[in-house]
């Protein structure tokens, strides 16, 4: 309900503040006073456009601000869901700068206005005369069936059904879309997965395969050179070999001379036999050494192949060529296992909609079997609003599996007799409206939380006794909800807990709009100018104070 509402810089208000009654609060006032104006201004809470035209003072900011405690109508799921903090007692401002820039808060948190609705749509009901949409709707009258069938069990199990349903569609629908998209490209991605797996990436060294080639295209100059080695180190008369035994000659008389000489000696023995080995691998690696043609030719093929995959691949290395092999692999595998997926999402599709189907079926019994009940209790409390002759049916239609069931219904309605009840908007005048959803709400009072109920004159075109049940159906809401009535009728003006009275100032070089609450004795003055005018008599203040006892 709204605890506090504050209201600065706009239209014809320079501030105003209220601390409305959780029950029944009627605002009364002359016409043109700022009645509507406060409409407005909460209308900024519920999302609705805004305009520089609104401020009062155009070098400053208007301000709209609703305090409300939201504990009793389960809002923490919703208010987490778009990623704000949730308190039991929430505030919602809206701000207009003197540049028209519009900005919205919900606990201080800045949003758009598809969220403030989201919100506050949950906060407050403004009821008018002439609003029709609402009624109109589906799934308002859909609401309407369910609360008095008590079904809102039967909707959360249809609409977890529903949701599985739904997700299981575009899961099915997600993989066609891919299948198509993967069986164009099978045959392009299998061609190079088996390009690929041919050459067998794991035993190919890449490296060893280049140095190999190397070797043996350069046979000839590595032959040349390992023999020009041996020349130098066994092959000729001044060669590395004959000059280490010449030496060693030299040294065989001195070793008896010196230790020193003799370490030399057996340091130039040892160098002999690690040149004679050296020689003798390298006459070896000469002999096995030739030019292999062919073996060139089919190194050159296998290294080609390699450098055809990765330039077409734009790739540089055996692991990149792996990398994209299993990737390919990966595509050519979910072709050939899609059937399978396939058939598993038409079955999971399948077996969820035939879920849904079945608590759809359940919901939709449910809600005819209450049809008639609800016709009868508003053919009931219409007649009590002046249209005894007022009949309703409600219409109904299977339709395909939405959000809200297989349901399609529709509150046709005649106020008069004789006349077959047609949908609202072909039959019902303002007033005539304005009492059936007066009823409606009436009913839906007792049977959920509803949000703040504002009625906006809707007791135009009625009076005496009428007005005064009225009056009571709002007084009985009042003990449930909190309900805002503007009125211009005594009869319901009595009935409020608290008593509001809006009222021009001119006392300032502009007029502004002021709001008053009433006391008891101030009451009976305005209920006597309601019913007597500005000057009323003594009848007419007798008649308020009776009015008040009845309250």
């Amino acid at each position: 309900m709204l605890k506090h509402l504050l209201i600065k810089n706009y239209a014809l208000i320079n501030q105003l503040e209220i601390d409305p009654s959780p029950s029944l609060n009627i605002i009364t006032g002359e016409t043109g006073a700022g009645k509507s104006i406060m409409l407005g201004a909460i209308g900024l809470l519920l999302g609705k456009r805004a305009d520089t035209k609104a401020l009062l003072n155009e070098e400053e900011k208007c301000i709209i601000e609703g305090e409300f405690n939201v504990s009793g109508y389960r809002l923490k799921k919703l208010f987490e869901g778009l990623d704000l903090d949730y308190d039991e007692t929430s505030v919602i401002r809206r701000e207009i700068t003197p540049k028209g820039k519009s900005r919205a808060f919900i606990n201080d948190t800045p949003v758009n206005l598809d969220t403030l609705k989201a919100i506050s749509s949950k906060l407050v009901d403004i009821h008018s005369q002439h609003e029709t949409l609402q009624l109109g709707s589906n799934e308002f009258q859909l609401e309407i069936i369910d609360l008095f069938a008590e079904n809102q069990k039967h909707l959360g199990a249809y609409q977890e059904a529903f949701t599985k349903y739904r997700k299981a569609s575009k899961t099915l629908e997600k993989l066609i879309n891919e299948s198509k998209e993967f069986k164009t490209a099978f045959d392009y991605n299998n061609h190079l997965l088996k390009e690929l797996d041919d050459i067998k990436l794991e035993e190919f060294k890449q490296e060893e395969l280049e140095k190999e080639l190397e070797k043996l295209e350069n046979t000839e100059n590595i032959k040349a050179n390992l023999n020009a080695a041996l020349e130098y180190l066994s092959r000729t008369e001044f060669s590395v070999e004959s000059g280490i035994k010449s030496s060693m000659a030299a040294f065989s008389h001195l070793s008896e001379f010196s230790n020193k000489y003799a370490q030399l000696s057996e340091r130039l023995k040892s160098t002999e036999i690690e040149i004679q080995d050296i020689a003798s691998e390298i006459e070896s690696e000469e002999s096995e050494l030739f030019l292999d043609q062919e073996k060139i030719q089919f190194l050159k093929d296998q290294l080609d192949q390699l450098y055809s995959l990765q330039s077409k691949h734009h790739v540089h290395t055996i692991e990149e060529l792996i990398s994209l092999r299993e990737d390919l692999q990966e595509k050519v595998d979910q072709v050939i296992n899609f059937d399978e997926k396939l058939d598993a999402a038409k079955a999971e599709k399948e077996s969820t909609f035939k879920k849904a189907l079945e608590v759809a079926q359940q919901l939709s019994e449910r809600r005819k079997a209450i049809f008639n009940t609800i016709s009868q209790n508003l053919d009931g409390l219409v007649s009590q609003l002046g249209m005894p002759n007022a009949t309703n049916s409600i219409a109904h239609q299977n339709i395909d599996l939405d959000k809200f069931g297989m349901d399609r219904v529709n509150i046709l309605f005649s106020a008069n007799k004789g006349i077959k009840p047609e949908e609202l908007k072909n039959v019902a005048s303002g007033g005539e409206f304005s009492r059936l959803m007066l009823s409606i709400k009436y009913l839906l009072a007792g049977k959920t939380q509803m949000p703040t109920i504002i009625f906006d004159e809707i007791d135009s075109g009625i009076s005496g006794e009428i007005a005064m049940k009225v009056g009571k159906m709002m007084k009985e809401m009042g003990n449930k909800h909190q309900v805002i009535a503007i009125s211009h009728l005594p009869q319901i003006a009595a009935k409020g807990d608290q008593h509001y009275f809006v009222y021009k100032d001119d006392s300032f070089e502009r007029s502004v709009s002021n709001l008053k609450k009433l006391s008891s004795q101030e009451r009976i003055t305005e209920l006597a100018q309601m019913i007597g005018g500005a000057n009323p008599t003594e009848t007419a203040f007798q008649s308020a104070r009776e009015l008040m006892e009845i309250n």
